[in-house]
């Protein structure tokens, strides 16, 4: 913070953001900034929640600070955008923060604490996670806003200026209460941070004062430095990657196109460079992905990616693609019996129903309790798995056409026979092996390339 900052302190009730308010009050003089109070209501705990409220306005006024407070209902949010209570929460208080700074304020304190910072590279490092995660919360963040409309033709650059600051990542939370009890200030509990279901306060609660007690009595500490060890890498790399990243990306109107050469490039670097032309797309590459598609030794290979994108690999050529599903992606309706030319994957389907099988091949026949069930024919998803008549168990429908060198468009217009969500029948594998016709008679399926 810098002499006339304009500094939201958001302030929840607990006694770490109380304590952080207490200090910094005392401190305003010193620095030369301008207090404000932020309070996000997320009715949550009912009344509890409004009593919360009513706590820190009533601080607030008593140190005589403009107060800026919203309500949101963070449970409803969580269930329209499929988010955990945690996730949702974070997701509105940030949204909060970033009004008030992109109109108010150019600075807002949150009072992270050390225990915080030691809780997150735990869950990060249990969850897996490399540097990235490991670096754990960040002292400062910067925040880049949209400005309104500047006019015809001028630039929207953002306001690179504004930032989220931590004062207290380097103080234990048992400091804070200390404090607080010799300046006799109160505090709200939250009943809900002593809720064992929630995985963070199993963390906090039993994980590391197990560990505190039994393994290292400064494993907070540790990790705190464990993070500060991993920001700084953090640093050197992003300067490497922005560096680098422009030589070998090539973007294109449907993607890119990245260049990685094993031979050159260590495979730290390579890891790397793989996610940042990934996130020039909007594209989240998890660890498993990077290893898919930096790993195939024989230099040829594709996948599909989440966000229906594709990426294929070409020697040293890695590329990315907007996945075609507009074009690639049909189902038709198949009667029982009866058929079906299916345009797109050159073929003619056909099914009719047997009560004596005789001499017909078991993965063509369908048990017969499917005559009676809805079927369509259409192309494989990304994800779906089949069961061959040949294999102990089922495999991707990916690895399986790929196993048979079956890629490209070919690959994605490949089909499928499924009835509900069931897939009964793969193209080239005939019948799912338990769906198989056992005794009599069933449902025969025949395909005839057009």
């Amino acid at each position: 913070m810098r002499p006339g900052d304009r500094v939201g302190v958001a302030v929840s009730g607990g006694a770490d953001s109380v304590a952080l308010l207490r200090l910094l009050v005392d401190l305003r003089d010193e620095l030369g900034v301008v207090l404000y109070v932020v309070h996000l209501n997320h009715q949550l705990r009912g009344a509890e929640s409004d009593a919360d409220e009513r706590f820190v306005g009533e601080l607030a006024e008593t140190h005589g600070l403009e107060f800026f407070v919203e309500s949101q209902e963070v449970k409803a949010f969580a269930i329209k955008k499929k988010l955990s209570l945690e996730a949702a929460a974070r997701e509105i208080r940030y949204e909060f923060f970033g009004s008030l700074l992109l109109t108010k304020l150019n600075r807002v304190a949150t009072a992270h604490t050390l225990d915080e910072q030691a809780e997150t590279v735990l869950l990060k490092m249990l969850r897996g996670a490399g540097t990235r995660g490991l670096a754990g919360i960040y002292p400062k963040k910067a925040i880049h806003l949209q400005l309104p409309d500047v006019g015809k033709g001028q630039p929207n650059l953002g306001t690179p200026a504004k930032s989220i600051v931590r004062p207290l990542l380097g103080t234990r939370r048992l400091q804070l209460r200390e404090y607080l009890g010799e300046i006799r200030q109160t505090w709200r509990e939250d009943a809900s941070n002593q809720d064992l279901r929630h995985t963070r306060n199993r963390v906090r609660l039993e994980i590391l004062p197990l560990l505190e007690r039994q393994v290292n009595p400064a494993v907070c500490e540790t990790l705190a430095e464990s993070a500060e060890i991993a920001r700084a890498e953090e640093f050197y790399w992003n300067k490497e990657v922005e560096r680098l990243l422009p030589e070998i990306w090539t973007p294109t109107e449907n993607g890119g196109t990245l260049k990685l050469s094993p031979q050159s490039l260590p495979l730290a670097l390579r890891r790397r460079l793989l996610r940042a032309a990934a996130e020039n797309l909007g594209i989240a590459l998890e660890f498993g992905h990077v290893e898919e598609i930096l790993g195939d030794a024989s230099g040829e290979g594709s996948s599909v990616l989440p966000g229906e994108w594709s990426v294929s690999k070409h020697g040293d050529e890695i590329t990315f693609r907007k996945a075609c599903r507009r074009v690639c992606e049909y189902q038709y309706d198949l009667p029982v019996p009866g058929k079906v030319r299916v345009a797109e994957a050159c073929i003619v389907l056909e099914t009719s129903l047997l009560r004596d099988a005789g001499q017909v091949q078991r993965d063509d026949l369908v048990h017969s309790r499917f005559a009676q069930r809805k079927w369509m024919v259409r192309n494989w998803r990304a994800g779906e798995r089949f069961w061959p008549a040949h294999t102990k168990e089922p495999k991707k429908i990916k690895e399986l056409l790929q196993d048979r060198h079956i890629t490209g468009e070919r690959k994605q217009r490949w089909p499928v026979i499924a009835c509900g969500e069931e897939i009964i029948w793969l193209r080239g594998f005939g019948v799912r092996r338990d769906l198989q016709a056992s005794d009599g008679g069933g449902v025969l399926i025949r395909g005839t390339t057009k």
